[in-house]
């Protein structure tokens, strides 16, 4: 395979822990979804189902996949500033130098987004379950009463 960029013969190369395509000249590089998958999960443990989808749109470009020859789609991926191309045939998808390191940054942050949320979920919880507990809802109970009838005594 080429580098759709400069032409250069690609060369199999390990990245990040993960074998793909690289070209020696510009260090482009090509992944298949597999590989992309293995990238991102170097940097994020949640699993596919929590990362997000990995695109919604694409346009039309004038690169041409390495695999086989037919143009390309460009894609913001996962919706962060970083385009990325990729073969409508599924063949894989093509990244420009370092930004292998990137992926791995928003896979970073998007794991430390998706942490504080899970976290402040089971804050929220824990509160819900303290405001129906019996002794939350007796001190209201009390309160109420005391508040119609001030002769009354709280229980706490």
């Amino acid at each position: 395979m080429k580098c759709q960029s400069c032409d250069t013969e690609l060369m199999p190369k390990k990245r990040d822990g993960v074998e793909m395509e690289v070209c020696p000249s510009c260090d482009g590089m090509w992944l298949s979804r597999q590989e992309l998958s293995q990238l991102e999960d170097k940097a994020f443990d949640f699993g596919d189902d929590e990362k997000g989808s990995l695109m919604l749109g694409s346009s039309p470009t004038t690169h041409k996949c390495p695999q086989c020859g037919k143009f390309m789609n460009s894609f913001q991926y996962r919706l962060y500033e970083l385009e990325m191309l990729f073969c409508e045939d599924q063949h894989g998808f093509w990244l420009e130098a370092d930004e292998d390191k990137r992926v791995l940054e928003l896979m970073k942050k998007e794991e430390a987004n998706l942490a504080r949320t899970v976290l402040a979920e089971d804050r929220f919880a824990a509160h819900l379950r303290y405001l129906r507990s019996g002794s939350f809802m007796d001190k209201i109970h009390d309160l109420a009463i005391a508040a119609i009838d001030p002769r009354s005594k709280p229980r706490f």
